[in-house]
């Protein structure tokens, strides 16, 4: 049974960072490209970055200089690190596992996601 599950979300100041963690489990972790996205109240869930098999990275314009994707094919995590956070990024933050896609695939072919971590930004 594959399950994938997101941790480090929480409350943080404007200007603050984050590290969200994604564990999977049940899959060929490596084989998988990794993706975040984010869903914040009354907006369609969003692209915010992903990783390529082999560590190639892709980021949503709201990303690029802020948040970094990293993934341990060892601990089959991926990880987010988020810095400079502005209310704008306050969401639900899922993760996703595609099994045949690429950096550009969008949500809906993704294979396997998690229930979600909330972050809040405060202002």
């Amino acid at each position: 049974q594959v399950q994938v599950v997101e941790s480090g979300g929480g409350l943080v100041q404007a200007g603050g960072s984050l590290r969200l963690s994604c564990a999977a489990s049940g899959l060929t972790f490596s084989s998988y490209v990794m993706g975040w996205f984010r869903q914040a109240p009354g907006k369609e869930r969003e692209f915010v970055a992903a990783i390529s098999r082999r560590g190639s990275t892709y980021y949503a314009d709201s990303a690029k200089g802020r948040f970094a994707i990293s993934r341990d094919n060892a601990k089959n995590t991926v990880y987010l690190q988020m810095n400079s956070l502005n209310p704008e990024d306050t969401a639900v933050y899922y993760c996703a596992a595609d099994r045949l896609g690429s950096l550009v695939t969008p949500s809906y072919e993704y294979d396997y996601w998690g229930q979600g971590t909330q972050v809040t930004v405060s202002s």
